[in-house]
């Protein structure tokens, strides 16, 4: 899951990489849905309108010091299995840190304004903040996972499929992202991990990042024929590292809710009725001054709607539907996995 990242529900929690992932540009160079990755899924799930913003109209989001030590400590514990096991030390890895710092400024020379003092200079104390509780984050990681004894078949992978449309005509629905690590233990069986630079949620709110895992889940299963055997979150700000055993229907039922939320999107896209969904996140949005419910306008839609339909249609789609009361996708009654803190 390449640049920019938290992975949480915060402004800047999806990655850049993700991001570019998703929209495809039209003859006009406005920007028509061509794929959905988690981030794009949740960010329509969460409000449409924010949707929109993000993938047609691309508007500007001002840089997260969050999300930035996401994708630094992200690149470190890809760039530590690079080294011998005997190497994998605490010490190396947040040796690394700096470094990976310096590529990720020299990539995005914008990242600097983060760390400016009221007069518009470097403040180096900032910084050292900051870069201090990156080193932080990579050191716990240690207390939850040995590298020594880890040999991931993959890191920072990225996947693709196309689940094939449902009927004559119909086009096939692209779903890509990116994987932090892939184990393959000698059986064969899967282990698919997600590092997370925030704090483990609530079991009431698991509902995000299970969607996430399970969305990876369901790609793993389509390109390689196999279902998962298990699904890991490593959150890094807590220190808990939680469990997910996905199953066949749950997955079938994932890639259900998938296909209605791309219909739903295709359906916003096509009448260009994006519609603003008010939650208590909203006060994190870069977006309010020209959302309806802070009293902005949106930009003029940029791509060609068709004349008006008869109906009135809600481009929603609500973010709990298929879920159960304690965050687990619902697979129309039958059996699923079960989420267990480790």
């Amino acid at each position: 899951m390449g640049i920019a990242t938290d992975n949480s529900t915060g402004p800047g929690s999806e990655r850049a990489a993700d991001r570019a992932a998703g929209p495809a540009a039209g003859p006009t160079g406005a920007a028509r849905p061509a794929a959905l990755s988690p981030s794009r899924a949740a960010d329509f799930m969460r409000c449409p309108l924010l949707y929109r913003f993000r993938v047609i109209d691309k508007l500007p989001e001002k840089p997260s010091a969050a999300a930035t030590r996401g994708t630094v400590v992200h690149a470190v514990l890809e760039r530590l299995f690079d080294a011998p096991a005997a190497e994998r030390t605490a010490g190396r890895a947040k040796g690394l840190v700096p470094g990976e710092w310096e590529k990720l400024l020299a990539a995005r020379p914008e990242l600097a304004e983060l760390f400016l003092g009221e007069d518009g200079e470097r403040d180096g104390e900032r910084l050292a903040r900051w870069l201090a509780d990156a080193e932080r984050l990579v050191e716990r990681w240690f207390t939850l996972e040995d590298p020594t004894r880890l040999e991931p078949a993959d890191r920072e992978l990225y996947v693709e499929t196309v689940l094939e449309g449902g009927g004559a005509g119909e086009a096939g629905l692209t779903l890509r992202g990116f994987i932090d690590r892939v184990d393959v233990a000698p059986s064969g069986e899967v282990r698919i991990v997600d590092y997370k630079t925030g704090k483990a949620p609530a079991p009431q709110y698991r509902s995000d990042a299970l969607f996430q895992m399970t969305f990876y889940a369901l790609v793993m299963w389509r390109l390689r024929g196999q279902v998962p055997r298990r699904l890991q979150l490593v959150y890094l700000g807590s220190g808990d590292v939680l469990t997910y055993d996905p199953t066949e229907a749950e997955l079938l039922a994932v890639e259900r809710r998938l296909r209605a939320l791309w219909e739903a999107i295709s359906l916003a896209t096509e009448t260009g009725d994006w519609r603003p969904r008010p939650t208590k996140l909203c006060g994190w949005c870069d977006h309010q001054a020209v959302c309806p419910e802070f009293g902005g306008t949106p930009p003029p839609y940029p791509l060609p709607v068709p004349a008006q339909r008869a109906s009135d249609v809600d481009a929603g789609v609500d973010a709990g539907a298929g879920v159960g009361a304690d965050g687990r996708v619902v697979a129309d009654g039958e059996g699923q996995g079960r989420m267990d803190p480790v």
